[in-house]
């Protein structure tokens, strides 16, 4: 218990991490600022109720199992994704790590954690993944029409083919350069 209020003292005004407490039966025991700014809002004053007020009906099991994991090994933190409701038929994604607490004898006393939003991560995160997925096939449009003119060469014995086939690998040539040079200004 102890090491929960050095906590608090460091984390109980923070503009950045959350901090909450659960008892034994669920219920949240105690709210950083942080957490309470964000989620009271919604779900009006959370001491007292159960924890998945807050969380996707998906994620409950997740907040279990990271639970059992924390009491069965005290001296370990467990992280855990969830989804929290943001009010406005959304979520948002959060990031924790929880550790079992224990009195003086050993008995149980509930779960804190520590965590933060990284909603704004995933999404960028998605947005450069989906970039670089156009960009891929966007260069690679411009490879596999070079790819297949150079094979009509190599299977032309038309002069007149081959001169066409040069033009549209100049062509090709010259789409793929500006491609590349637009993506990497």
């Amino acid at each position: 218990m102890k090491q929960f209020d050095e906590i608090k003292t460091l984390l109980g005004e923070s503009g950045t991490y959350y901090l909450i407490a659960v008892d034994m039966h669920s219920n949240y025991s105690y709210l950083n600022k942080r957490y309470g700014d964000i989620f009271q809002p919604i779900h009006g004053n959370l001491v007292g109720k159960h924890y998945a007020v807050t969380i996707h009906p998906d994620d409950q099991n997740t907040c279990k199992i990271v639970s059992q994991m924390a009491f069965m090994y005290p001296e370990s933190v467990f992280p855990a994704t969830l989804r929290k409701n943001d009010g406005h038929g959304g979520y948002i994604v959060t990031k924790w790590e929880y550790k079992a607490m224990f009195d003086e004898q050993g008995t149980p006393l509930g779960i804190f954690c520590i965590g933060h939003d990284i909603t704004e991560l995933l999404k960028i995160s998605d947005e450069l993944q989906q970039a670089k997925v156009d960009n891929s096939h966007t260069i690679r449009i411009h490879v596999a029409n070079i790819l297949g003119l150079g094979r009509i060469i190599q299977d032309s014995t038309n002069a007149a083919d081959l001169h066409d086939a040069a033009k549209m690998i100049v062509q090709s040539a010259s789409d793929l350069d500006s491609v590349i040079r637009t993506i990497y200004k």
